[in-house]
């Protein structure tokens, strides 16, 4: 399943990087892109773990940008 999300307060183009990075590293992400300029992330990740795997991305962007939000 792919889905486009939009992001809100996401400071710099590094940290979109970094939060890319470890999306990228969670076990059942096939690709995640994070586009700092359009302020959007792209998750595509397995069918029947969707839900579960966006509420880790949102605890590992947390990490890496406090004042980040996922508009889910």
């Amino acid at each position: 399943m792919k889905k486009t999300f939009m992001l809100e307060d996401l400071d710099c183009a590094h940290c979109a990087a970094k939060m890319e990075d470890a999306i990228n590293k969670l076990e059942g992400v096939n690709k995640a892109t994070v586009n700092f300029l359009a302020q959007k992330m792209t998750v595509d990740a397995v069918d029947d773990r969707f839900d579960e795997i966006m509420q880790e991305i949102v605890k590992v962007c947390k990490k890496v940008e406090p004042d980040c939000e996922i508009k889910l």
